[in-house]
């Protein structure tokens, strides 16, 4: 496994960890946003393909403007899942082959806390 991939399963463990101390249901399935980002927006477009083809929900590019006056072009690939460290590694080392095939920037990936009814 290479460094990004351990790096990136280290933030797995540490996250989902941390969502769990904090109460979050881990029964219930989670919003998942993976992201990725680019200056050319023909290869974000190929890798948005490659996540769909995965079965992610891909959001629209947005553009961003950078503080040093550079343009990027980003997405997030999207799909619910629960809290599992292993299903998480198995998603983020697929993304990342994504990225690196078309030479992108992944960018990790986001959810929301989701209150525990009680």
């Amino acid at each position: 496994m290479d460094e990004e991939k351990r790096g990136w399963h280290e933030f797995n463990e540490q996250t989902i960890d941390a969502l769990i101390e904090d109460g979050t249901d881990v029964e219930e399935s989670h919003i998942i946003e993976h992201h990725f980002a680019c200056n050319n927006f023909e290869r974000l477009e190929k890798a948005a393909v490659d996540a769909f083809k995965l079965g992610y929900e891909v959001a629209e590019a947005e553009e961003i403007m950078l503080d040093d006056g550079g343009l990027v072009f980003c997405f997030d690939a999207i799909i619910h899942k629960k809290l599992n460290k292993e299903t998480f590694n198995d998603d983020t080392d697929a993304l990342i082959d994504i990225a690196q095939k078309h030479s992108v920037h992944y960018d990790g990936w986001g959810t929301y806390f989701i209150q525990r009814d009680n």
